[in-house]
């Protein structure tokens, strides 16, 4: 596994973004695991977040893009710093771009999005912080594509879950990439998790031990891709 993967892990659980024990998703399942991208608050997380998004982006799909697009809400942050990343690590010049959940009617920025303007013959990326359903996709990618005739070049999340998606059969990103035909990346998934903090202490303590490991296990025995 990549150093920056192994470092993206033990950032996750630092910042308590990635949290372990029993949570109730909206979806309705009961999960051992929790991430929440929302507890990224601080100027030195955001410049982390931001480095770690760049280096995936960089590793799975090169810098042969413009834009990075974020989804609202959550996206929005994430298209920013990752932009602000791209530009220190690599020299990329990249416009940022976002939607909104209402469209503006006022102002010479009114419309759908925010940010840069998109332009015919734009090469996209997406972040989102992680899909399970791929519902954000579904109610962007026709954004996108009503702003100008863009090319999607890639969707960037930072965990895959590697649970089923919609259709109860492939991984949510597989989904994703079969619907819309383009390629889906995360920064780390669960396998990577589960083997880098399984029996491994993280700031002091043990994260995954033998009894969440096995909670971990039936987790994806009853929601796992066939």
């Amino acid at each position: 596994m990549d150093a920056y993967k192994q470092e993206f892990i033990e950032f996750m659980v630092k910042s308590d973004v990635l949290k372990f024990g029993n949570f109730t998703l909206k979806s309705g399942r009961k999960s051992p695991f929790f991430m929440n991208a929302g507890a990224y608050v601080t100027g030195e997380q955001l410049m982390q977040l931001g480095r770690y998004y760049a280096q995936a982006i960089y590793n799975t799909y090169g810098l042969e893009f413009d834009v990075v697009f974020g989804p609202a809400y959550k996206g929005i942050p994430l298209s920013v710093i990752t932009c602000i990343a791209l530009h220190e690590l690599y020299g990329k010049e990249a416009r940022y771009c976002s939607n909104r959940k209402e469209a503006k009617d006022h102002g010479a920025d009114a419309g759908m999005l925010l940010g840069s303007e998109l332009k015919d013959g734009d090469r996209v990326i997406i972040v989102e912080d992680v899909t399970t359903s791929g519902k954000s996709i579904d109610e962007t990618y026709p954004i996108l594509m009503a702003a100008a005739n863009v090319e999607v070049k890639g969707l960037m999340v930072s965990l895959n879950r590697m649970e089923v998606g919609k259709g109860g059969v492939k991984y949510a990103l597989d989904e994703v990439s079969e619907k819309y035909g383009f390629p889906t990346a995360a920064i780390v998934d669960m396998a990577e998790v589960t083997e880098h903090l399984y029996n491994k202490e993280c700031m002091g303590r043990v994260v995954i031990n033998d009894e969440l490991k096995a909670a971990i296990d039936a987790y994806y025995e009853m929601y796992g891709a066939k």
